[in-house]
């Protein structure tokens, strides 16, 4: 491992530490934008960035169907523990480098 990791020049080193640091930031809630605004260029980054934003607008939406009388906050608490999961599966998708397209959210990824 380490043989390889002096092979790869330390400006690619620094490009996949901050792919991996930005990518990141899009399973983060409101921090989903700064890797949209930013490295819209990079594909890896804009296919985490765009998976976390459909997640941060669903996590919106859950907080405010805790307003809705009756199931509103049942609704809430399932999304809130749904949510959670998925973040974590895409979290767990940067750090092995992978692209792991998230059941239901990446569907809605193509509406973007």
């Amino acid at each position: 491992m380490t043989a390889m990791l002096k092979k790869i020049g330390q400006k690619t080193r620094k490009r996949l530490n901050r792919q991996t640091l930005m990518s990141l930031f899009s399973y983060m809630s409101i921090l989903c934008l700064i890797p949209l605004l930013v490295n819209r260029e990079d594909p890896f980054i804009d296919f985490h960035a765009r998976q976390g934003l459909v997640l941060w607008i669903w996590s919106v939406i859950s907080v405010f169907a805790l307003l809705l009388p009756g199931y509103g906050p049942f609704f809430s608490s399932i999304s809130a523990l749904a949510i959670t999961v998925f973040s974590m599966v895409g979290m767990l998708s940067v750090i092995l480098g992978k692209r792991w397209p998230l059941p239901v959210i990446h569907r809605m990824v193509a509406w973007l």
